[in-house]
């Protein structure tokens, strides 16, 4: 089966085990003109929920307090026909020595070394993605439609 979709907030298997893989997400969300950004970044899910980490003077952060939708497309990087995307909004926000922390356990995750300190510009937020319909591709099994 090359693609399966999901309706509502539950994280499909396949979401999750790319999520919580060594493994990009493009994020996109909207700019104040209504035109659409996507960024590639680290992705985790923690308790259930797709979790992204960011400054809150980036650009994808002021995006998701004025206008919580989300797309959050995580590809299998050792094999890119397999992706998840899923599709949201942004339903929590948290700042403070947690998001800091997880930072670094991203960073553990990606790089093996802690982040940083001196990249940190502002301070570090963690955005929690609540889904609202998620599509797993594997083009290796077929084409998808």
């Amino acid at each position: 089966m090359p693609a399966r979709t999901s309706d509502g907030p539950k994280l499909m298997p396949e979401t999750e085990e790319l999520a919580t893989g060594k493994n990009f997400a493009a994020v996109t969300t909207v700019l104040p003109s209504g035109a659409l950004q996507t960024q590639m970044i680290w992705v985790h899910v923690e308790d259930g929920e797709i979790v992204l980490n960011t400054e809150t003077h980036r650009a994808k952060c002021h995006n998701v307090a004025r206008d919580p939708r989300i797309t959050v497309l995580i590809r299998d990087e050792q094999d890119p026909y397999r992706y998840a995307e899923v599709r949201g909004t942004v339903t929590g926000v948290e700042t403070g020595e947690r998001a800091r922390r997880q930072v670094d356990e991203l960073a553990q995750k990606y790089t093996g070394e802690d982040y940083p300190p001196d990249a940190i510009k502002s301070e570090r937020v963690i955005l929690r993605v609540t889904p609202e319909r998620q599509t797993f591709i594997d083009q290796s099994k077929g084409v998808a439609d």
